[in-house]
Order: C-alpha cells, then sequence, then structure tokens
C-alpha cells in the first residue's frame, strides 16, 4: 500500500509557539500575590510578578495568573516523591518565562530542573529568574536551561539513558506528539503531568481533531469539560500500551481559564490487565441518561427509554478513561501538605482545601463519567432547583454514590440514573 502525506492530515502540524508558561507561584507559606492587577494577559510585559513570596519577571512570554493553582498541584506532587525517593529530576518541556522550574526548584527541593523552551529569545528572563537558586556545577548542578523543541529535548535525554522523575508539559491546544518521547524519557514509577487547552475537541466540536490527537471520537455532551479530561488521559493510556506501559491517574484538574485540562499520571512498566477502564461513553439527549460501554458492546448500545437499539437521541463518544479520575489516598497526601505549608483558606478562586476535598470525593470508584447539573435536573422535574447538600442527603438516602464536582459548582456526580435522580428530587425536595 502507497500512502501520501500532505499538509491536511487528521493532525494538525506542529507550531511552535512564544513559551508555554502557567503562572507564578512561591514558597511553602504565603497566599498568591500579584503585584500586578488580574486580568486574563497572553503576551504581557517585563514586569516584577509575585507568586508565593517568589519574584520573577515574565519578559515576553505566555503568562496567565490562573494558571497558578495547576502549578500548585504540581509542586505539591513533586514534593511528595522527593519525600518518598530521596531524590527528585524534573524535566520543564516547555516552561515559558521559568516560573514553574523555580518553584520545583525552592519548594520541592528538586535535585536538578531542566527548563526548556523551543524560544530562545526568552533565554535571559529564564536564566534571570532561575539564578535566585545557586546553578551549581558539575555532579551538583541544580539547573540548565535549554532551547529546544520538547520533543527534541526528551529524545536527546532518553537517547543517553538521563531520564527524568517528573516530565511536566504544558502544552497548547491538543498537541499529543510528545507522548510517546515523554513516556521514553520519563523513569518508571516516574511523574507525566500533561496539558490540554482544546476546550472546542472535549466539547464535541472537532471531533476528527480529538480523533488524530487522542484517538477519541469526541461528540457534545453535557458534561464535556470532564470528558476534556478523560480524553486527555486515554491518549496517555493509548500511547503507554504501545510501549508496554501503563498509567495511573493521581489527580485531574479541571480550570476555566483557557479553558485548562491537567493531569498527572504514574507510569508503570506492563499494559493493564484488563480494558474495563477504556472505553466509550453514551448519553442519551432524550432522557439524559448516561452511561458506560466496552468495547466488545458497542454493538448492543441502546438506552432504556426507547424502543429499539439505534435511537437518534444516543450520542457515543471514546475510546477515552472510564476510570476514576483521581487516587484518593494520594490526594489526601496533598491536601495533607498543603495544610502543613499553610497554602489553605486561601482568597483566590476556589479554595485549594476545598478543591482537594472535592476531588477525593470525585474519587469514588462507584461513580460513572459525568456529572448532572442542577438545572438541567430541574428542568426535566419541571420544578426549582433544589439545593446541593439536600440534593446530596435525598441521594445518599437513596443508595447512591454521590459527590460535588469541582469542574462545575451546580452539579452533582452519581451512579443514580437521571430517571431516578428526578424521581427522588420530587419525592423529596419540590416545594
Amino acid at each position: 500500500m502507497l500512502l501520501t502525506l500532505s499538509p491536511k492530515t487528521l493532525s494538525s502540524s506542529f507550531t511552535v509557539h512564544k513559551s508555554q508558561n502557567p503562572r507564578c507561584k512561591s514558597p511553602n507559606s504565603c497566599r498568591f500575590q500579584s503585584s500586578t492587577s488580574r486580568f486574563n494577559p497572553i503576551f504581557v510585559k517585563s514586569e516584577v510578578q509575585i507568586e508565593r513570596n517568589l519574584e520573577f519577571e515574565t519578559g515576553e512570554t505566555f503568562f496567565r495568573h490562573e494558571s497558578a493553582r495547576g502549578r500548585d498541584l504540581g509542586v505539591l506532587s513533586a514534593t511528595l516523591y522527593k519525600r518518598s525517593n530521596g531524590s527528585l529530576r524534573v524535566l520543564d518541556a516547555m516552561c515559558g518565562c521559568g516560573i514553574r522550574s523555580l518553584r520545583y526548584l525552592v519548594e520541592a527541593d528538586a535535585d536538578f530542573v531542566m527548563a526548556n523552551d523551543a524560544n530562545d529569545a526568552n533565554r535571559r528572563v529564564i536564566t534571570d529568574n532561575l539564578s535566585k537558586v545557586e546553578r551549581g556545577v558539575g555532579d551538583e548542578r541544580r539547573w540548565v536551561v535549554t532551547h529546544m523543541l520538547a520533543n527534541k529535548a526528551m529524545i536527546e535525554r532518553y537517547m543517553v539513558a538521563d531520564f527524568f522523575d517528573m516530565i511536566d508539559i504544558d502544552s497548547f491546544g491538543s498537541d499529543s506528539s510528545f507522548l510517546r518521547d515523554a513516556f521514553n524519557a520519563l523513569r518508571l514509577g516516574g511523574l507525566l503531568y500533561l496539558t490540554s487547552t482544546d476546550g472546542y475537541s472535549s466539547g464535541g466540536h472537532r471531533p476528527y481533531n480529538s480523533l488524530a490527537a487522542y484517538g477519541a471520537f469526541i461528540r457534545p455532551m453535557p458534561f464535556g469539560n470532564e470528558i476534556g479530561l478523560r480524553m486527555l488521559i486515554g491518549g496517555a493510556v493509548r500511547e503507554a500500551a504501545l510501549l508496554g506501559y501503563h498509567v495511573t491517574p493521581l489527580f485531574s484538574y479541571y480550570s476555566y481559564h483557557g479553558p485548562v485540562f491537567r493531569v498527572l499520571l504514574r507510569v508503570h512498566r506492563g499494559k493493564l490487565h484488563e480494558d474495563r477502564n477504556y472505553g466509550f461513553v453514551t448519553h442519551c439527549n432524550l432522557c439524559g441518561h448516561t452511561q458506560t460501554l466496552r468495547w466488545d458492546e458497542l454493538g448492543l448500545m441502546g438506552c432504556p427509554c426507547s424502543d429499539t437499539k439505534a435511537s437518534s437521541s444516543l450520542v457515543v463518544s471514546g475510546p477515552m478513561w472510564l476510570g476514576p479520575l483521581h487516587d484518593a489516598s494520594y490526594v489526601t497526601e496533598m491536601l495533607e501538605l498543603a495544610k502543613e505549608w499553610g497554602w489553605v483558606s486561601e482568597d483566590t478562586g476556589m479554595d485549594l482545601e476545598k478543591l482537594l476535598s472535592i476531588i477525593i470525593e470525585e474519587s469514588d470508584p462507584r461513580l460513572p463519567p459525568g456529572y448532572t447539573k442542577m438545572d438541567e435536573m430541574a428542568s426535566r422535574a419541571k420544578m426549582n432547583s433544589p439545593p446541593l447538600k439536600k440534593m446530596m442527603s435525598a441521594l445518599v438516602k437513596e443508595g447512591y454514590a454521590v459527590s460535588r464536582s469541582h469542574i462545575i459548582p451546580n452539579a452533582l456526580k452519581t451512579d443514580c440514573p437521571m430517571s431516578h435522580f428526578v424521581r427522588i428530587a420530587k419525592d423529596n425536595l419540590q416545594s
């Protein structure tokens, strides 16, 4: 068979963006602070920023204050790894102004950080920011700045067997071309911190783009932001399997700015023994029922509200990750560390303690993919939207698993079918 490649294939071509970079933070004790007003900059003029007491400049790099929470989670995870394993080598593959790298050095006490950014015009600002930590020499070297495409940086390290304990890839859009190289450059048992900012694909508006990037054909569903996280994990699961690895999600985090989807994965040797956590999600737009399907069940899919197997109201997306988005015990350790450092009870967006507490709730393995917005349920029940806590109590009383969603405030995750959900709301809460 002869294949002809043209520029317009399923996958989009790689574009070098001026630094991919979250935000900036600082030591183990303070709140988010910023010397500039909070807005949504993309390229900001160079001026001193302060984040968790660490000062840095942004230069002409891509920078968002709102991404600080994701960096918090990365630093907490890196610190837990260092405490458990005794050493920590980090590759910040798209480091932007270098604030992530600085935080890994100062807060997580990384032994070595490779701060890489494809744009060599950012070298001065990155180096100046990292210079707050003594560089060191030889085997005592703490950090280095490089300017390569992320793939090349990882391939070069892999070729000389120079592996990392944690690789943080704060990429743009749905570029997943680096996944295989990241797995190769990562030490077994190491942490891979991935990013997607493609809300169109997760929302089902670019199904062929999601198919090219993550191997998942995504259709519009009412819980598209959670689908975005599962799509990203699923792409990593598929790529890892090709290399003889499997991954375990430690936490998944969605932030509306961007939007930004971030997942932290632990990489293990050996393929998964079963595929029950990798499959398809169906949603009926008519009755609101959601369910999961394994590969061998695709020919049997249908909806309880339809007399026929084929229903025009049934939407199918996948394959993607169907298992828990988080590891409850791991996130509990993160929360304890955040308390130890005094990072809780802040007034910056969703409190970190509240966020991690909700993520722990979401870790219940009984909870299926998706969430139900209270407004949608109330519309189906033809009643006012009930208080979240009362609805949760009513569902638990009926024997269902339930949790809040960190993705959207007025929504619940539950294994209760929509028809039962509506009945319980009417029976217990209708006024």
